[in-house]
This record gives C-alpha cells, structure tokens and sequence, in this order.
C-alpha cells in the first residue's frame, strides 16, 4: 500500500513538470509559468486528480450494480449535498441582493458565497429550532403505539424499512426524524443561552478588570489562569458527575448544572478577550474625557467600551458558540450531558450507533448516527464560514 501511495505521489510529480513545461512553451515562457514553482503545479496537478477521482467515485455510487454502489454510497451522497447546499447559498445570496432594505442589499452584494451559505444554514436551524413543535411529526418523547422499534432508514420493507417513517425509529419507537428536529431545539438552544451567559459572566468582569486594574485584576486573572490550565472537557466532565450526585438531592435539573458549569470555564476565554480589548481601549483620549466629565464606571463600560469592542466580541461569540455546541454534544454522548426523554444529537449518535452495521449491504440504514453526527458538524462549518466573513469585515482588509 505504502508502495503505491509513493508510487502515485512522485507520477503527480512528474505531471506536475510536465505541466509547468508545456505552460511555459505554450505560452511563450510568460511570466505566469516562468515564475511559477513546483510545489503549485504540483497543486494545481494534485487538485485535478482528486476532482477526476470525485467525478468517477459519484459515477461508481450511481452504479446499476449494488455492490458497487453501496461502496460509494456516502461519497455520492456527500456530493449531491455540496451541489445541493451551493445552488441554495447562490440562490439565497441572489435574493438577499433583490430584496430587503438598502443595508441587507448591500450586505449580500459585498458576502462570499460561504458566508451565504452560513447564514441560509443557521437560519435553517433556528427556523427547526423556534417551530419544532409544529414541524415534527410526532413528539420528542412519543413511543408511537403499533410501531416496532428499530426501523431502518430509508423506508425500504424489504430491508426493515417503513415509508410512514423515512429516517426510521430507535430502540424503544421513536421517530428518529421527530427527535432530529427537536434535537435543533434542545442542543442549539441550550448552547446559545449557555454561550450568553459565559459572555455576560466573561465579558463584565473582564471590562472591570481592564477598567479598575490593580488588586481586582490581578486576583481575577490569576484565578483565570488556574481554570484555563485545566483542561476544559475533562474539567466539565468531573463537574458534570459530581452534579449528578447532587441533581435529585438539590432537585435541580442536571441541564441546569450543565449550563452553569460549561458558562462558567468557557467564560475564562471569554475575560481574557474583554480584558485585552479593554485595556487597549480604557487608555484612549475620549475615554479619560469621559473621566474627565465625572461618568461613572457603569457609563465607561457599557457607554464606552462595550460599544468600540464589539466587533471582536462578536466574531467570539460565534467561536465560542462553536465551542459550547460541541462541548454539549461530547458530554450527552458520554452520558451526563442533556438528559433523556429530551432529544439530544450526542446522545442520538451513541444510541443509533449499532445501525452502522448496516453500512456495507444497507447505506441508507447506516445514516441514522451520521444524520446527527451530520447535524452537528454541518451547523459548526455554517457558524465558522460566517464568524470568518465578520473578522475579515471588522479588519478593514479588502479583496
């Protein structure tokens, strides 16, 4: 194998030559290809292998044959959904930049497509996550009555599928589609009310640090420093299981602990932002006016500060989102995350992962796992596309 990798590696190599001199007497030894090197020839002849390898490994998964195509089974998924998700984000920039007022119009002319594409998906999301009564079949919780459990997706019979049930059921009846919508309104919206509060805690008393100095930010920062050494997954965990002990006594829901506890040790990234934006800011001239005038700290903070620090704490919050999300995801999927009988995408990839048994002689049956898994990681590249266009607009740099 290794042979045939190397083997492979160094005839890219010589097409790559190849093609750095047949450019140059094509066109005359023009500069474009005079000055070129090898390692982007190389690129360039590395990038047109992998899109003819793309375009046959689709044509095997559209394969008459099943063996053949089942091999190839979520490569052409996978590419049918790029296609699908790039035609929507073209289409959707296209109408931002027909209607709206004159400040969206001219937001959609100046947003690359992958920024349109972030959008269009959290949008997506925040429509399942605010309707998910209304657009979900059935209930998070239902055990549908007459249905057997198990239900493979795809809604094929003959392979354990039921069409009144496209993405099938879990173990014990649900309708694994009804979860996955419900799932929108439970991880996303517990990730977005726990990332705000890590900002209000993280934010305020980083302003304050930067504000007041001395003593107050000393103390705060080192005891930052003592909560940012310790690992972030592996702290929330030990948390996490010492709440579960507490949860039933205390009579507090264990997703209560969970958003106070993952607030709090994100909040530490988020006061060293605030603390290293404000103390570039406090030493600004309009800000000693303003002392100057009498304002009081309140006024410095909220009137000052917060609104020239915006831009980066913005861009954060969608890092820090990101984050959270994901955090959420890994502690329900280890168990002491969000809660059954609530819908949850980590707890669904651990629960559905014996359909991907299937995979080999059932694609289909195996998507029920990847389809959360999907969700997670589909709104992460969404939410990462647009915090990239808000950095590069608050830079000030130019195309």
């Amino acid at each position: 194998m290794i042979v045939w990798i190397a083997a492979i590696l160094v005839a890219l190599g010589a097409l790559a030559w190849g093609f750095r001199f047949a450019g140059q007497m094509a066109t005359g030894n023009a500069p474009r290809f005079r000055d070129m090197p090898f390692g982007v020839a190389y690129g360039y002849v590395l990038g047109f292998a992998v899109l003819v390898w793309l375009v046959w490994g689709y044509l095997q998964g559209r394969s008459a044959d099943p063996a053949i195509a089942n091999k190839y089974f979520f490569l052409r998924i996978a590419i049918e959904g790029f296609i699908i998700f790039s035609i929507a984000a073209w289409l959707f920039r296209l109408l931002g930049r027909t209607i709206g007022t004159a400040w969206s119009r001219k937001m959609f002319r100046a947003m690359p497509l992958t920024a349109s594409f972030g959008i269009l998906v959290i949008l997506i999301y925040a429509i399942l996550a605010i309707f998910a009564q209304v657009i979900a079949p059935y209930g998070q919780e239902q055990i549908i009555p007459g249905v057997a459990a198990n239900i493979t997706p795809g809604g094929d019979p003959a392979l354990g599928g039921n069409p009144d049930f496209p993405l099938g059921t879990d173990q014990i009846g649900r309708d694994i589609l009804s979860r996955l919508i419900y799932g929108a309104q439970n991880t996303v919206g517990i990730a977005f009310a726990t990332t705000l509060l890590a900002f209000f805690l993280g934010g305020t008393f980083g302003f304050l640090a930067a504000t007041l100095g001395g003593w107050l930010d000393q103390i705060m920062s080192r005891g930052v420093d003592v909560l940012m050494a310790i690992p972030s997954l592996i702290f929330a965990l030990l948390l996490m299981t010492i709440a579960s002990v507490w949860s039933p006594v205390l009579g507090i829901p264990l997703t209560v602990f969970m958003v106070v506890i993952i607030a709090v040790i994100d909040s530490t990234r988020v006061y060293r932002l605030a603390r290293a934006v404000g103390q570039s800011i406090v030493v600004m001239d309009y800000i000693e006016a303003a002392k100057l005038r009498g304002e009081g700290l309140g006024y410095l903070v909220f009137k000052e500060i917060l609104p020239n620090a915006t831009a980066p704490l913005l861009a954060e919050f969608g890092l820090r989102f990101c984050f959270v999300f994901l955090m959420i995801a890994a502690l329900s999927f280890l168990g002491v995350g969000i809660q059954p009988p609530l819908a949850d995408w980590g707890t669904m990839v651990r629960d559905l992962g014996g359909f991907v048994n299937y995979a080999q002689f059932a694609p289909m049956a195996a998507t029920s796992p990847l389809l959360a898994a999907g969700a997670i990681a589909l709104l992460t590249v969404a939410v990462n596309f647009v915090v990239d266009w808000m950095l590069h607009k608050s830079s000030g740099l130019k195309e």
